[in-house]
């Protein structure tokens, strides 16, 4: 596993006030800010932690989606 590791930025830069994690790319304030300073080996690490994520981030409830529900 040589070579540089890609950011995971998909430029969906939206951070979930409850997780503190961005909606997008699934890293933290300090992950995104730190990410270019970081070796190769710490942005796997943070890689490989993402997919586990995903279920902190909670779905929203608001919207057309969320008064349909509380209507029927």
């Amino acid at each position: 596993m040589g070579g540089p590791v890609e950011s995971p930025c998909v430029n969906i830069c939206v951070v979930h006030r409850a997780s503190g994690l961005c909606t997008g790319c699934l890293r933290t304030l300090d992950e995104i800010a730190g990410w270019s300073g970081y070796t190769p080996e710490e942005r796997r690490a943070i890689m490989a932690d993402l997919p586990g994520r995903k279920a902190l981030l909670q779905q929203r409830r608001g919207g057309r989606a969320g008064r349909l529900k509380r209507e029927s």
